[in-house]
């Protein structure tokens, strides 16, 4: 057996990975990656379908990055911003200030996207108590939706097994709605009237508008699989929002920094939330960096309030040599055109994930934009025949897995209220690399369709 496999085995505790696939003896071990692509410990080269885990946006290898953060080790590798500054943290987040949608224009910086979400919770009750609305503390979500593993995000998040085993610990003061996939209106519904988006007014009525204190929603969900939202939704969640004095947060930890062939989503969704969350591309993962970007005139009314502040702050919050590596990638990201590649090649993109559509029985539906998809299976497409209880427990329990490994790409499979895979690859891919993770995909598709004929 390798030995840093066996070491890895013995005594590296893994993230969301069941013992059946953290004990296998054919677990790999990245050791080096460029662009696209990873190498393991075998030698074996890997497609990084799923840049990283959607981070790592502007690909791997990159030596600006890595100097970047040796630069700033070796001039200043530690300063905190709890009553003082320092120019990666100052430059940093005067970048993304000029590329927020709006009047977003304040950036507070943590280490994750849980942090991040924790930190739109905190400002959103803060912001409300600086007003005198101390009644406002509720949140409002959606089914599916990720938002993070720390216990308040957790609490927003609506993904039951990720839910369940911690639920006497978790805050009761969230609600969950109906998602864009769950919406039961027919076609050519104004999006007003649409049962998505009138679940949300319909449960910040039945709380109380005086209780709600924020809205928080994906630009295009994860979980579920790549739900892109119906013409006007943001708009009207806008609206809702404003209506009853309820902040409005965008989750963007994953939808952020290119995915979607802008900076944020929601500029290509055409709505100025109160508040984004981001992390993940904001370093395309070269550092653990994450924040809140939160509209000016909000935490004016903050500052100016009794309160005078917000109550919150972190140890590695705007880490200097994090948010100087924050600064080569945006610089590298505009240099090298990112946010117009994503744009010139999601057609492609798209079209060859159609072409997939129509060889396979076994697709449901491909949902998605930009550089991020979700490929739905079903039994048979063309009967309307679902998995059966049997087949999803298998695909979701290793056989899809098993499928996607063997041909060395690292897409998820998926089962957060769908069974399927998640596809997002670095924002860097051209046409030969779709082509390639296109191409594996066609094989493992060719063996779940084979599969789910040899196990009815």
């Amino acid at each position: 057996m390798n030995r840093q496999r066996d070491m890895a085995q013995r005594h590296l505790l893994p993230h969301f990975t069941k013992a059946g696939a953290w004990r296998d003896g054919a677990l790999p071990i990245f050791e080096r990656g460029d662009g696209c692509y990873l190498w393991d410990s075998d030698g074996n080269r890997y497609l990084d379908g799923l840049a990283g885990l959607f981070c790592v946006n502007i690909g791997h290898g990159r030596t600006d990055l890595a100097t970047a953060a040796a630069k700033q080790m070796e001039t200043l590798a530690y300063s905190t911003n709890w009553g003082m500054a320092h120019p990666p943290a100052i430059e940093a987040a005067s970048m993304i200030a000029e590329v927020a949608p709006g009047d977003l224009s304040e950036v507070f910086f943590v280490s994750s996207g849980s942090e991040a979400v924790e930190s739109a919770l905190k400002f959103a009750r803060n912001y409300h108590v600086a007003r005198g609305d101390v009644d406002r503390y509720k949140v409002i979500s959606r089914n599916w939706a990720y938002h993070g593993t720390t216990l308040g995000a957790l609490a927003v998040t609506g993904i039951p097994k990720f839910r369940d085993p911690y639920l006497p610990m978790l805050w009761d003061g969230v609600r969950h709605v109906s998602n864009t996939r769950q919406c039961t209106s027919p076609g050519g519904t104004a999006a007003a009237d649409l049962s998505c988006v009138t679940a949300v007014e319909d449960m910040i009525l039945a709380e109380g508008p005086e209780t709600v204190a924020m809205v928080i929603a994906e630009p295009v969900q994860n979980g579920g699989g790549a739900l892109v939202p119906p013409d006007g939704y943001w708009q009207e969640l806008r609206r809702i929002c404003d209506r009853h004095g309820v902040l409005l947060c965008a989750d963007e930890v994953i939808c952020s920094f290119g995915r979607f062939g802008h900076w944020f989503a929601s500029e290509r969704f055409g709505v100025v939330p109160d508040m984004i969350t981001f992390a993940k591309g904001v370093t395309s993962a070269y550092q653990p960096l994450g924040g809140l970007i939160v509209r000016g005139p909000l935490v004016d009314e903050v500052f100016d309030s009794t309160m005078g502040s917000y109550v919150h702050g972190s140890t590695f919050g705007g880490h200097p040599v994090a948010t100087a590596v924050a600064i080569a990638n945006m610089t590298a990201m505009q240099e090298d055109g990112i946010m117009s590649h994503v744009l010139a090649n999601e057609g492609y993109f798209a079209d060859r994930l159609d072409d997939l559509l129509s060889s396979h029985s076994c697709i449901r539906e491909v949902r998605g934009s930009g550089f991020f998809y979700a490929i739905d299976i079903c039994a048979d497409r063309d009967s309307g025949t679902g998995l059966s209880p049997t087949q999803e427990a298998a695909l979701r329990g290793g056989v899809l897995g098993g499928f996607i490994r063997e041909e060395k790409m690292t897409v998820r499979p998926d089962d957060r209220g769908f069974t399927g895979i998640s596809i997002s690859p670095p924002l860097v891919a051209d046409s030969e690399v779709i082509g390639d993770l296109t191409g594996r995909l066609d094989h493992v598709l060719d063996r779940v369709d084979t599969w789910l004929g040899d196990n009815r």
